[in-house]
């Protein structure tokens, strides 16, 4: 199981690396697209939609996200900058007040078209956020993407070495308090490394820490989820890790956050606006 688990993040972050850095931007957008399309797809498995429901469930967001990739060709250019404001707005409202209470409360929903739409807001955005995020600089999208990863590589190895309190027992029990501090630590040496590296502010560790905090909390909601349609993993399209969601858990909750940091001036000034 380690062993198809280790070779499968081999092969990833080789495709990964090679496509974040040599693909044109259109090309990087439509690949993401199809990623994003397939964890749709695993969703709509678990949120328990009829096999006909889950491929129209796949190919809506394939369309409209085509539909915003070529949106400058077709005459469109204003539709791309309102989706990236929209979307990214939409997933920090969900993860940062809804998702808390979610998970605190432990919520069952059995409806298929209520988690049909959450699906939506956890997964569009997620894919706005990866094309934004490379379009800004594809290094910041790698720092991002290798903060999630280096937490969730710690967090398993501590949590199997130390782990002895649960972190969230009626949700995830395989996850404990260990495995928390033990992505933690890895996260501030992964920091400490880029700050002294590349003379950067030590602040940058806070953001780090809150990113990490940030794909625990989507870890976490994927899991009840997975909890509450009796599945496992989402999927089996990846040999040692499950599904496409099972891997992307963490990213869903923590990329379109940053980029909302990011453009965070433009949503201030558009709440002056309301003001003025």
């Amino acid at each position: 199981m380690l062993k198809a688990r280790v070779l499968t993040s081999l092969v990833l972050v080789a495709g990964f690396l090679g496509a974040v850095f040599l693909l044109p931007d259109m090309y990087w957008a439509f690949l993401m697209l199809a990623v994003i399309a397939l964890a749709f797809h695993e969703w709509g498995g678990m949120a328990g939609l009829s096999t006909a429901g889950r491929y129209f469930y796949t190919v809506i967001p394939l369309l409209a996200g085509a539909l915003v990739i070529l949106a400058d060709d077709i005459g469109m250019a204003e539709l791309q900058p309102q989706v990236v404001f929209y979307a990214i707005l939409m997933a920090t409202i969900f993860w940062l007040v809804v998702s808390p209470i979610w998970l605190t409360t432990r919520m069952l929903v059995r409806q298929p078209v209520v988690l049909a739409a959450i699906g939506i807001i956890i997964l569009f955005p997620t894919w706005v956020a990866l094309v934004s995020m490379r379009g800004i600089s594809p290094w910041l999208l790698l720092l991002v993407m290798a903060t999630v990863w280096i937490a969730d590589i710690a967090a398993y190895f501590a949590g199997k070495r130390f782990g002895k309190h649960k972190l969230a027992p009626q949700i995830s029990p395989g996850k404990t308090w260990e495995g928390v501090f033990g992505a933690w630590f890895a996260v501030i040496v992964y920091g400490l490394i880029l700050c002294t590296s590349l003379s950067l502010s030590y602040w940058l560790i806070v953001g780090l820490l809150g990113i990490t905090v940030l794909s625990v909390m989507g870890d976490l909601f994927e899991s009840l989820i997975k909890r509450q349609a009796g599945v496992k993993d989402s999927g089996h399209v990846l040999p040692g890790h499950g599904g496409v969601m099972d891997r992307i858990d963490g990213l869903t909750s923590s990329m379109p956050i940053v980029m909302f940091f990011i453009y965070f001036p433009t949503y201030f000034m558009v709440i002056e606006s309301f003001h003025a």
